[in-house]
């Protein structure tokens, strides 16, 4: 299996190239085009229970696509739904990624994904919701963002502090507490910031350049409201 990005930037695709018999799994809408060869299939990844959760626990889609390589070798050309960056990554069976709900593109048949309950206090204020997917195994990897990626390499018992809405991953060898971005409450009220996770090393994070919702909120203004 071989992947490459096609045109890096706001609107990329990733390409996977798949040898007769191997199959990658995908966030489902995500297959923009691919070879005669390609079969494409539903797949409820962890079984039945684990998709359930993943859809009313995280928001994540029901089904995951699987694309095969049944008659022989082939492609696929992958992209996310949102304008953004996508990168790729090589799991090794030990490195294992937590993951926004949105975050996730596409993974080898070695990766696995699952629902990770967090914390009463982090599911409340971390703007994630209560589960997050956790990536483990072995294989490609592609993450995907709203607006740019950007790679924070944390050394042992170095911190650093995201806003919740610009996170896209982070290794699990790091751990974090949300805060509030202001001292009081109604500094971060009138701040327009709300909560933040201060991460702490050794590990990686990787944040998006966008926020989903301020953008939303954005556009918004925009619709016009009906009589």
């Amino acid at each position: 299996m071989k992947s490459e990005i096609l045109y890096p930037g706001a609107f990329p695709m990733v390409r996977v190239e798949l040898a007769e018999g191997e199959h990658i799994k995908a966030e489902s809408g995500a297959m923009v085009a691919c070879s005669p060869t390609i079969d494409i299939e539903s797949k409820m990844e962890g079984g039945f229970l684990g998709a359930l959760s993943r859809k009313f626990l995280t928001g994540e889609k029901f089904f995951f696509q699987t694309l095969r390589a049944s008659r022989g070798a082939g492609e696929v050309l992958l992209a996310p739904t949102v304008p953004g960056e996508i990168i790729v990554m090589e799991l090794d069976g030990v490195s294992e990624y937590m993951v926004q709900k949105d975050g996730f593109l596409a993974g080898a048949a070695g990766v696995v994904i699952d629902s990770q309950m967090q914390s009463m206090s982090r599911g409340l204020l971390g703007g994630e919701g209560f589960f997050i997917l956790k990536m483990s195994g072995k294989g490609m990897l592609a993450l995907n963002s709203f607006g740019a990626i950007h790679k924070i390499e944390l050394k042992p018992g170095q911190e650093y502090i995201v806003d919740n809405s610009h996170l896209v991953a982070w290794s699990t060898t790091t751990t974090y507490n949300i805060e509030k971005a202001t001292s009081g409450w109604v500094a971060s009220f009138t701040s327009g910031e709300g909560f933040v996770c201060r991460f702490r090393g050794p590990g990686v994070v990787y944040i998006q350049s966008r926020n989903p919702g301020s953008f939303g909120a954005w556009v918004r203004q925009f619709i016009p409201v009906s009589q």
